[in-house]
């Protein structure tokens, strides 16, 4: 691919070019290469009510919602077809001007008339699909959307105008076609990643059942806090203790279903001086935090590596343990089975915020082989985490070259 671009009025060329194409891309209106598709579907051609995910796309209500929010009366809703689009003026995180999807999942389908449909008089479809997921078109809704001018969560984006809106396109269909089966050929990379991903997390899910359950049946137990050197709740550290620098604090958002995830930008702190007049539990490295409040209650990690000092919130529970009694994978493994959890649920108690006593948590009983059985196991299976770890960088590596191939290649 070449580097080139540059601007003159009505023509410009994106920032990156396939080789063999030089021509400026020219400026159109929407109105230019596509028209407003206004049919309704008056005779109930269809039963089966769309909305639009900015992630998603075009997709079934009921599916997406678990409902459906539409009329039971869907006469009076546009009847869009599939190969058609529909732009949705609301906005949702990352999608500051709404968002416009093509249907492509079903044949035809029922959309409110809070959209604007339309559908193409010429251009290669999957790169106008494509174009629009850039959102490079933004430029032109900031223009003519009244600022600060919202309904119902829906910009004031008057139909006429939206389809005067001017968009840089490539006149030679050849190179439409190429960068649309660039996108395609990336998005399809994409798809199976996410695909290895999830076949892989089902895997551990059926490993840590078939594990646990085996050595429920065929070893001893013990409880959370007979395994435990210490097992002990955190701090309860309110705003005005809090202090810019200093000590961290670690919150329940900080424990992740088996993984530490550190919110450095919305870290916490308090000093020293405080620490010492509340008498803080301090946490190190290898400690395993178990978050007593949902979502789920009950998940667990291992706390890494750090420079930091660090102390924790009093609705998580500390795990130390004694790499001689039982090794800490192994413990970390149980608290992300199944089995596990659903003892977690059975004690879960009080109002809109449920969650587990500290007391019923260290009573939870933990399948308890010999020490060597446990090494086995908990090495085994962070194995397994490690392979899922790296190919979710993977995806999320793919998925960074689509945001930035989709900036590079439109304009």
């Amino acid at each position: 691919m070449a580097n080139v671009s540059s601007s003159n009025g009505l023509e410009k060329r994106p920032k990156l070019r396939f080789p063999g194409f030089d021509e400026p891309w020219k400026a159109e209106k929407l109105s230019d290469f596509a028209e407003r598709v206004t049919r309704k579907n008056t005779n109930n051609e269809t039963s089966l009510p769309l909305t639009i995910s900015s992630k998603d796309g075009l997709v079934d209500q009921i599916s997406y919602f678990n409902k459906t929010v539409a009329s039971k009366d869907m006469s009076g809703y546009y009847l869009l077809k599939n190969g058609e689009y529909a732009y949705n003026k609301s906005y949702s995180v990352g999608y500051d001007f709404g968002s416009v999807k093509r249907l492509d999942r079903y044949d035809m389908g029922a959309l409110s008339t809070l959209y604007i449909c339309f559908a193409l008089k010429k251009h290669d479809s999957d790169f106008i699909k494509a174009y629009f997921d850039s959102l490079k078109w933004y430029r032109e809704i900031y223009m003519i959307s009244a600022e600060g001018a919202r309904n119902h969560g829906l910009l004031n984006v008057p139909t006429d105008e939206f389809f005067d809106t001017k968009h840089y396109i490539p006149m030679d269909l050849a190179e439409q076609r190429k960068i649309a089966n660039f996108m395609i050929a990336l998005e399809r990379r994409i798809v199976a990643q996410q695909s290895l991903v999830d076949n892989l997390k089902k895997y551990k899910r059926g490993l840590l059942r078939k594990v646990f359950a085996k050595l429920s049946d065929s070893c001893e137990k013990r409880n959370l806090k007979e395994v435990s050197v210490l097992f002990a709740d955190g701090d309860w550290i309110e705003s005005k203790d809090q202090a810019l620098d200093g000590i961290r604090l670690i919150q329940t958002g900080n424990v992740g279903f088996g993984v530490y995830i550190d919110k450095t930008q919305n870290a916490k702190y308090i000093s020293e001086t405080t620490f010492h007049r509340l008498n803080c539990l301090e946490i190190y490295d290898g400690d395993i935090l178990i978050s007593r409040l949902p979502e789920p209650a009950g998940r667990a990690c291992l706390l890494p590596k750090s420079t930091e000092r660090r102390i924790t919130a009093v609705d998580c529970t500390v795990i130390r343990t004694d790499s001689s009694v039982i090794d800490r994978n192994y413990l970390l493994q149980f608290l992300c089975s199944e089995q596990y959890l659903k003892t977690v649920n059975s004690f879960l108690a009080g109002g809109t915020r449920q969650r587990i006593s500290r007391k019923n948590l260290e009573g939870i009983e933990v399948p308890y082989p010999s020490i060597d059985e446990q090494r086995y196991w908990g090495s085994f299976l962070c194995k397994v985490d490690a392979r899922i770890s790296n190919e979710e960088q993977r995806r999320s590596s793919l998925s960074r070259l689509r945001c930035f191939m989709l900036q590079q290649l439109f304009i």
